[in-house]
């Protein structure tokens, strides 16, 4: 029985790549089925909100949903959509997945970590404030014990059902006394339910470096919104970049799998985009749906077709084009 997912095509690059998904998920009898539903400027367009209803509606009765990259309009007053779409599903935790593929050569060669982000609080809160009179803006990084606490347990559920072995806490507690306690509390206290898991933590600036230097220390990274947000990528490009990587948003209630990168309108309708970002999101989606035969034969497959650069696009330094790629994938399936 077919499960239904609801799609988000996003602009940009966006359709051109989630058309791969289809196709892929057709030719490898993938269970799903979709509802597709826009959002973005081509909704303002054409309905006048940036999040339509029927798109809410939608993610609510499915649960599960698949997005490709979409642009908020630039001043004209929207929030981003993805911050948007976040709070309005509590998605608390951001997946990143960051792992060197056979074949695709990069400064790094043993790189296996995963960076699980809270995603909804701190500096992503949405409180600003102005005072014009003295020219001050003031952005509150509010972050709570529930916040704090549900996304370190995500952290170690995630490292005892993957069979990782360690978790890595990321704070600036040195000078943000209160919300990093906060948060260093609620490792101490969650840590205390995984022993067979090892527990370390690091300030955020040493992080950074120790990722560039040595970056097979790590296993499972956890963290606050804003820093979780700069590390994510900073990770994928140890392993070749946002292009190759994937994004889960999970919640409760929902979850959305999204491609982690921008939707390059300079090359939008070219047939030149990679799709494998949002390939390796969908399949994530097919584990969390419960589809791991699936998931493993598509994922399988994409690294086969990454591992051959005649077979990649442009960007890996191939010259397929987005739809060669997805035949290619196909054809290693």
């Amino acid at each position: 029985m077919k499960k239904l997912v609801t799609l988000i095509p996003g602009d940009g690059i966006g359709p051109e790549i989630v058309e791969s998904v289809k196709d892929i998920f057709s030719a490898a009898g993938a269970p799903i089925e979709w509802e597709e539903i826009n959002a973005g400027q081509i909704s303002v367009d054409t309905g006048g909100k940036l999040i339509p209803d029927e798109l809410i509606a939608s993610l609510k009765k499915n649960k599960i949903g698949l997005k490709g990259p979409i642009s908020t309009p630039v001043g004209k007053g929207f929030k981003s959509i993805n911050v948007q779409l976040r709070q309005l599903f509590d998605l608390y935790a951001n997946l990143r997945p960051c792992k060197n593929i056979p074949g695709l050569v990069t400064k790094f060669s043993n790189v296996d970590l995963v960076i699980v982000r809270e995603n909804t609080e701190g500096l992503y809160s949405g409180l600003e404030y102005y005072d014009e009179r003295l020219g001050i803006a003031d952005s509150i990084a509010r972050v709570t014990k529930v916040g704090c606490y549900q996304i370190v347990k995500e952290a170690f559920e995630y490292a005892k059902n993957n069979g990782r072995k360690k978790v890595t806490l990321v704070h600036k507690a040195n000078i943000l006394k209160q919300a990093g306690a906060l948060f260093l509390q609620a490792g101490e206290e969650i840590a205390k339910q995984y022993p067979e898991i090892q527990k370390d933590e690091i300030i955020i600036d040493n992080m950074c470096m120790q990722l560039v230097v040595r970056p097979e220390k790590f296993d499972v990274i956890v963290t606050t919104n804003l820093f979780g947000d700069i590390l994510s990528d900073l990770c994928a490009g140890l392993v070749g970049g946002l292009g190759i990587v994937a994004g889960a948003n999970i919640g409760k209630e929902a979850s959305i799998f999204e491609a982690v990168h921008g939707s390059a309108p300079d090359i939008a309708g070219k047939g030149i985009a990679n799709p494998t970002a949002i390939l390796k999101s969908s399949v994530m989606m097919l584990e969390h749906m419960g589809e791991q035969a699936i998931a493993k034969r598509i994922d399988k497959a994409l690294d086969l077709t990454l591992s051959a650069k005649d077979q990649c696009t442009g960007d890996l330094g191939g010259k397929a084009s987005t739809k060669e790629f997805t035949k290619n994938v196909i054809k290693n399936l």
